[in-house]
């Protein structure tokens, strides 16, 4: 479905952007993941290409929240494959501090990482997707961008940003014919879901309709649905992955 299109994946070591990953290297492309450091970068790019020696992937690790150190990141995919064809915004962090206990640093840090990081790595890649007649933008939303959440706001109005921010530059840039999307996952069995407690995740599973958490596949199906011709003609949407759930 992404047959030896370029995909550059931000959060792509672990979790649902490493499943992200993964989807796209079985579906044909060559993809550049991106990770926090060169440690967990280098791990990563080990075991993939251990599972399967093909997949054409590599690994770079820019400050997100630097802008000069992502344009120079982004450019260096563009002389080294000669176009960007997908670009995936999955990087972030989630809090759950009480407003009374919430410092300005904590949330800043919050609308850093998800809001600006966003915006650093798609100015750059945006102009190399419009010299090259189009390309396609997804960005991790959540599903607390529709409903919230009942503490830890920074998180939830980072992510109502990012839902602002894709459909506004779906409008902007589809005439440059440039899809912008958003995923919104729900409760979703990452590494920090994983390790609670049997109970606890059969106490939230009971709450989602669908009775289960959602895997990092489920998640990634929606990527790949997006990034590919399937998806040709959805722009602006945000697709909610929860199973129903209600934050």
């Amino acid at each position: 479905m992404l047959k030896d299109k370029i995909a550059v994946v931000t959060g792509g070591t672990r979790g649902i952007g490493r499943s992200i990953v993964e989807t796209y290297l079985k579906n044909g492309a060559k993809v550049v993941l991106f990770g926090s450091r060169k440690e967990t970068v280098d791990t990563a790019l080990s075991e993939i290409r251990a599972k399967d020696a093909g997949w054409q992937v590599e690994g770079l690790f820019p400050k997100l929240t630097n802008a000069k150190e992502v344009e120079k990141a982004i450019n260096s995919i563009k002389e080294k494959f000669g176009r960007i064809d997908i670009l995936v915004n999955n990087a972030g962090i989630s809090q759950s501090t009480p407003l009374y206990d919430y410092t300005a640093e904590e949330f800043d840090k919050a609308i850093d990482l998800n809001v600006k990081a966003l915006f650093y790595t798609i100015l750059p890649t945006a102009k190399i997707m419009k010299e090259q007649g189009g390309g396609c933008i997804i960005n991790t939303s959540s599903m607390v961008s529709i409903y919230g959440q009942p503490a830890g706001v920074g998180y939830p109005t980072s992510k109502f940003a990012v839902n602002g921010m894709t459909k506004s530059l779906a409008r902007e840039l589809g005439p440059d014919n440039i899809r912008v999307n958003a995923v919104a996952p729900g409760v979703t069995k990452t590494d920090m879901v994983a390790a609670l407690p049997e109970e606890t995740v059969a106490a939230i599973s009971s709450q989602i309709p669908l009775g289960r958490v959602g895997e990092p596949q489920d998640v990634a199906n929606a990527f790949l649905y997006l990034a590919s011709d399937l998806g040709s003609y959805v722009t602006g949407a945000v697709i909610s992955v929860d199973g129903c759930a209600r934050a």
